[in-house]
């Protein structure tokens, strides 16, 4: 929470209500119900008549209120290398192994020696269908309810930022263990989800993830062989990316706030694959 000494705006059609977002168009204050999500961020209703068809209030974090391809893409990669998985041997089971996660799973001594692509590869990496199955629906819910909210390059950069972050809190945690999975991404999902929500002021959406990230931790730390350093360091990620967004939508609009947010969520990626390299060296 952030202390200011300046009042708040208050949404120009509603002015018995607060808000702390603006139109990313013509920078008039609204409040949750007048907000529209669009791929630039947030408008005012008229503004969003000149783009393309959108959903405004809850309706921007409906599964259905727009395209998500980046969540499709991501969806389609995991499960194409899963098939690769099968094909190098793996058998769809992590003790199998198998070459593909020898060769691209996240393990420290392996990055040490320059192997510093799997700190990405073994995001993409399961070991299992189940552990598949699990991520790919988690992964499409979650998209289904970021991605339009806050558009797909933004999607992205929380998504990798995630990925990272998470292959960072396994190497902290667990160095010598070959670990795999989108897990660490998906939790830094699930955060955004809270944080954008929260943000734009649709407290039923982040109460819901909410209780699902708390489900999801207790799993974490019950189950024998799961990564909690890989899930927690992708919810920390995924928190870190989304509070970017939600500080410079709040005081930045249309292009420049957007490509503001873009480099800050690429420093944040390059400070966290940099940190996940010094750990494991």
């Amino acid at each position: 929470m952030e202390a200011s000494t300046q009042p708040r705006q208050t949404c120009y059609r509603h002015p018995d209500r607060e808000t702390g977002v603006s139109c990313s168009n013509c920078g008039r204050p609204i409040c949750p119900e007048c907000m529209t999500s669009t791929s630039v961020g947030m408008r005012c209703p008229e503004c969003a008549r000149q783009t393309t068809k959108v959903r405004v209030g809850q309706g921007a974090f409906s599964p259905t209120a727009g395209k998500m391809p980046a969540t499709i893409a991501l969806i389609a990669i995991n499960v194409i290398v899963f098939l690769v998985e099968l094909a190098g041997g793996g058998a769809g089971q992590f003790s199998s192994g198998g070459s593909v996660i020898h060769d691209a799973g996240l393990r420290g001594p392996d990055i040490a020696n320059g192997d510093w692509w799997r700190v990405i590869s073994g995001g993409f990496l399961h070991a299992g269908f189940l552990h598949l199955l699990f991520n790919m629906y988690v992964l499409y819910v979650a998209g289904s309810i970021l991605e339009p909210a806050i558009g797909t390059p933004r999607f992205l950069g929380i998504y990798f930022v995630s990925l990272v972050a998470g292959s960072l809190g396994a190497l902290i945690v667990d160095p010598n263990t070959v670990t795999v999975g989108a897990s660490g991404a998906i939790f830094g999902l699930m955060a955004a989800v809270i944080v954008v929500a929260r943000g734009r002021g649709i407290e039923q959406v982040a109460q819901q993830f909410g209780v699902f990230i708390v489900l999801n931790l207790v799993l974490t730390f019950a189950i024998p062989g799961i990564s909690v350093g890989g899930h927690i360091g992708g919810l920390i990620g995924g928190t870190i990316a989304a509070l970017l967004v939600i500080f410079v939508e709040r005081r930045m609009s249309g292009r420049p706030g957007f490509t503001l947010e873009l480099a800050g969520i690429l420093l944040i990626f390059a400070a966290t694959f940099a940190g996940a390299l010094a750990v494991a060296g």
